[in-house]
């Protein structure tokens, strides 16, 4: 079963989907629900939507598309390329990818390139010890002018993202892109996996778009779904780091998936975070019950919309970062959870 999950997982992490571009993932998605459900389609503003069959209370199960990207705020003279963050919020995602492969996206089209500053000897002795901010980082794409890029179909507001290949190192997968697609490869396992006629629930699948600019596309599920209950499935946090440490953050790989009772927006719903802890306990999956001070999730936006929902986690070291790493072992364990969600019900019957 490992094997086949990181063999998905990779698949999913290969592919750019940038906020708001999120389409190749959304369309490999379509390609592999398509023959294991009854009704599969697109939302107006782009969620990619699945009636998977069942009976009972209506469950929706639901992982974001998209993944941390950057955007070109402007084109140099030179032929490098400005940038400014791909999300609503700032924050200190320059710090990460300088040395790491870019692909830059356009109308149609993609480039690859490198994220660059400026390093050595020409770094005046003042530069030397500050952080690199966007005031320093540039992607060059091999050109030597602005005109240029123009020809290679890149303008202003197209997008870029890290892009290094991932990793297999030992039970763990690292790259980038692992916010979310470790959830659509769970979801994506799961239909692969289930028998249908077992199902304790009518089972939704969804997975979004604009996750990381404020939870946009969870924010009108309501519009398309009638559902009772939710889970949004994303990457946790862990603090098996010396420099965390298990006061901040007492949670860790490898010790199985994640209730997350509260982050910085919500309290999850109590109710089915238990049922969830008592399906665990019944399989003998161990679970960490985890608390998230800086995090946000689509199960907000549905809580916000009268949905009751969980927050179901894999935990994951480095979010955010162009080595995101997670253990095949929790997957598999949140794989199982799911398994048993869907075929015992959200509810005690």
């Amino acid at each position: 079963m490992r094997e086949r999950i990181a063999e998905v997982l990779t698949d999913l992490m290969a592919l750019p989907g940038p906020t708001g571009r999120e389409e190749p993932v959304l369309a490999w998605l379509e390609r592999a629900w398509a023959p294991h459900v009854k009704r599969l389609w697109r939302s107006r503003v782009g969620n990619l939507l699945a009636y998977v069959g069942g009976s009972g209370p209506r469950l929706l199960l639901t992982a974001h598309a998209d993944e941390l990207s950057f955007v070109v705020r402007s084109v140099d003279s030179s032929g490098l390329l400005w940038l400014t963050t791909g999300q609503v919020r700032g924050e200190p995602q320059e710090r990460f990818p300088v040395g790491q492969p870019a692909l830059v996206l356009g109308r149609g089209l993609s480039v690859e390139g490198v994220f660059v500053t400026a390093t050595g000897h020409v770094v005046p002795e003042e530069r030397r010890s500050k952080p690199v901010t966007f005031s320093d980082l540039l992607v060059d794409i091999g050109a030597n002018s602005k005109q240029e890029v123009l020809d290679r179909g890149i303008t202003v507001g197209a997008s870029v993202i890290w892009n290094p290949p991932p990793r297999r190192v030992g039970p763990r997968l690292y790259g980038k892109a692992i916010d979310d697609r470790v959830g659509l490869a769970l979801l994506t396992l799961l239909l692969r996996h289930i028998d249908t006629q077992q199902l304790n629930c009518a089972l939704y699948l969804a997975a979004t778009v604009q996750e990381e600019n404020g939870l946009l596309g969870a924010s009108s599920l309501r519009n398309d779904l009638d559902v009772d209950w939710a889970v949004a499935i994303d990457v946790g946090l862990v603090g098996d780091l010396p420099t965390i440490g298990e006061q901040s953050m007492p949670a860790a790989l490898g010790n199985g998936p994640q209730l997350v009772h509260k982050d910085s927006a919500t309290h999850y719903d109590q109710r089915l975070l238990w049922r969830l802890a008592e399906l665990a306990d019944r399989a003998g999956i161990p679970v960490q019950h985890v608390v998230f001070e800086r995090y946000g999730s689509d199960g907000a936006a549905l809580i916000r919309q009268g949905i009751p929902t969980a927050l179901l986690a894999v935990g994951a070291r480095h979010t955010h970062a162009p080595f995101e790493a997670v253990d095949l072992s929790d997957v598999e364990a949140t794989l199982l959870l799911i398994e048993q969600l869907v075929y015992e019900g959200p509810i005690e019957h």
